[in-house]
C-alpha cells in the first residue's frame, strides 16, 4: 500500500505531557523517593498486577487507590488524580492529529483505561467528537499488549493493518501493532513524533490551528 490513511494514537504520554515527569512529580509531593510510583506500577509485582487489573478493568479505581496507596504507605484518597495532577495536554500532538483528519486521515485513539471515575483521565479531550474511533481497553476487559485488542482497533478504524500507523509511548506496546502491519512510531518527544508521522502518512502536520469547542 502506497499511502497509510488511518492514524492510531495512545493517549497518556502521546496526546498528553510525559507521564514519567508527571509521576516524578508526584513522588515529590508525596514525599518518596525518585522513581518510587513507576517502579511500583511497572516493577513491583503486586503493584503491577493491581495496575494492569485497573488497565483491564477487574478493579475499579476507587479500589485501586486505597490498595496502591497501602503498597506505597500513603493516604488513598483520590490518589489517581493526585498521582497524574501534572499531566496536561500535548496541544502540538493534538493539533497535529487534528489536522491528519481534515486532510482525511481517519483517526482514532487506542488508550488502557485508567477507570471511569472517580478521577477521569479524558475528560476535556473531546475524544468523541474529535477522533473517528476509540477504544479504552476496560470496554474489552483486556489491555495493550494483548493482540486481540489490536484487531479490534482496526475493526473500530475499518481499516487494514497495512494502511496505519501507531504511536505509543510503551515499547512494549508496539510489536502487535507490526505483527498487523502497522507503522509504528515510539513517541518519546512531541516533535520527533510529528516528524515521523508526517514522513509515514506523507502530510504536513504543523502550522495549522484547530479551535476545541468546549
Amino acid at each position: 500500500m502506497n499511502r497509510r490513511t488511518g492514524l492510531i494514537l495512545d493517549f497518556g504520554g502521546v496526546l498528553t505531557t510525559s507521564v514519567p515527569s508527571c509521576a516524578l512529580g508526584f513522588d515529590r509531593r508525596a514525599g518518596l523517593p525518585d522513581g518510587t510510583f513507576l517502579s511500583l506500577i511497572a516493577k513491583d509485582p503486586q503493584g503491577a498486577a493491581l495496575f494492569a487489573d485497573l488497565e483491564r478493568g477487574a478493579i475499579t479505581q476507587t479500589e485501586w487507590n486505597e490498595r496502591t496507596a497501602a503498597l506505597l504507605g500513603i493516604d488513598g484518597t483520590d490518589l489517581l488524580r493526585r498521582a497524574l495532577e501534572d499531566l496536561r495536554p500535548e496541544p502540538s500532538v493534538i493539533a497535529a492529529a487534528q489536522t491528519a483528519r481534515a486532510a482525511g486521515i481517519t483517526v482514532g485513539i487506542f488508550s488502557n483505561s485508567l477507570g471511569a471515575g472517580p478521577y477521569d483521565i479524558y475528560d476535556g479531550y473531546y475524544l468523541d467528537r474529535l477522533y473517528d474511533a476509540v477504544l479504552i481497553s476496560e470496554d474489552h476487559k483486556a489491555r495493550k499488549p494483548d493482540p486481540a485488542l489490536y484487531r479490534t482497533m482496526l475493526d473500530l478504524m475499518d481499516l487494514p493493518g497495512e494502511a496505519c500507523v501507531f504511536a505509543d509511548d510503551t515499547a512494549r506496546n508496539l510489536p502487535p501493532a507490526e505483527e498487523l502491519g502497522i507503522a509504528t512510531i515510539l513517541a518519546r518527544d512531541p516533535a520527533d513524533t510529528i516528524a515521523q508521522l508526517e514522513a509515514l502518512l506523507g502530510l504536513p502536520l504543523t502550522g495549522h490551528d484547530h479551535v476545541v469547542a468546549s
